[in-house]
């Protein structure tokens, strides 16, 4: 499977005020976008082409210092349809395309608005707001040996027990409860593999959710399932599971090479980005700073967020600043 498409266009309301400067998925998450996590699991499985699809600030995934990174973005047309701009750009030998859409398409009218681009082949889909280690590699294995239109990467805890499945584990039978065949079991990881024949179910409406495809195909034993239960599984979608993962997971330096803490700073328990500065006599604990941020000589941060591009004094306390 050498295709991916990566979920980027959500409001991030959860995460406001930090997605009124970038959307959702380009959060930094160890000093990095956090979609870019995602995009290097599917890398890490033979990617090579991704599409995403944009609408909440979408110049800015083009952005240097903010976005992707200098990827020598084109305007492209073949792809384009239904008033949506669509991008190239290169990133690390792989080809990235950002369909915007002016209007949010929900997820079943992303999936129709890049139709062309997946053409007849199988597309392994990642929401751009979460960051696991699942092996997905048992998500895709499994659902090219199944044949079937789509197979759902599912979880056995969490909180959002919505998708039921059979006796033997590998078909889904309801969601939600929606064709009152059962209640819940097992949790949705926003991870799954599709085919082009998933078009078939989905209904022709140009804003319309997956889910009804989904139930559809559940009715015919046509929606499968594997469970990915290994590895780390969190949903950064939200500000306290945002600071939560910086101090769970070690996936790089909580303080990048190319920050600046001045002789007199203390920085405990926080993650310092990529050409932020830190001036003497600040205090930060347990805090995420965001590259290019600074906080002056007299501050004293703990559990905050700094994703402003101004310098921040004071003290403060479970703050976005």
């Amino acid at each position: 499977m050498t295709k991916a498409f990566l979920l980027g266009a959500g409001l991030g309301t959860r995460l406001r005020p930090l997605t009124s400067r970038v959307p959702k998925p380009l959060v930094p998450f160890f000093h990095r976008p956090l979609i870019l996590h995602a995009w290097q699991a599917c890398r890490d499985l033979g990617c090579t082409d991704f599409a995403i699809n944009t609408h909440h600030l979408p110049d800015v995934w083009q952005d240097s210092m903010l976005g992707l990174g200098a990827c020598d973005w084109r305007t492209l047309d073949e792809f384009g349809g239904n008033g949506c701009a669509v991008k190239q750009g290169i990133l690390d030998g792989s080809q990235i395309r950002l369909f915007e859409e002016p209007t949010l398409l929900e997820t079943g009218g992303g999936l129709r608005n890049i139709r062309k681009w997946i053409g007849a082949d199988s597309v392994l889909v990642h929401n751009g707001d979460i960051f696991s280690t699942m092996d997905l590699r048992a998500l895709v294995d499994t659902h090219q040996q199944s044949g079937l239109p789509v197979t759902l990467g599912l979880r056995s805890d969490g909180v959002a027990k919505h998708i039921a499945l059979d006796e033997t584990g590998e078909r889904v039978v309801d969601i939600r409860n929606k064709l009152g065949k059962a209640d819940g079991s097992h949790v949705f990881s926003g991870v799954y593999c599709v085919n082009a024949t998933l078009f078939d179910y989905l209904p022709e409406e140009e804003i319309i959710s997956v889910i009804p495809a989904f139930l559809r195909l559940a009715e015919l034993g046509k929606l499968g399932a594997v469970l990915l239960d290994e590895g780390h599984w969190f949903d950064l979608g939200e500000r306290e599971s945002y600071l939560a993962a910086h101090q769970l997971f070690g996936i790089g330096p909580m303080i990048h090479p190319l920050a600046k803490i001045t002789a007199g700073a203390i920085v405990e328990n926080s993650a310092i980005g990529p050409e932020a500065i830190i001036e003497a006599s600040a205090i930060v604990r347990n805090s995420v700073v965001w590259p290019h941020a600074r906080i002056g000589a007299d501050a004293v941060l703990d559990r905050c967020i700094v994703y402003s591009a101004n310098i921040t004094n004071g003290t403060h306390q479970n703050a976005d600043i």
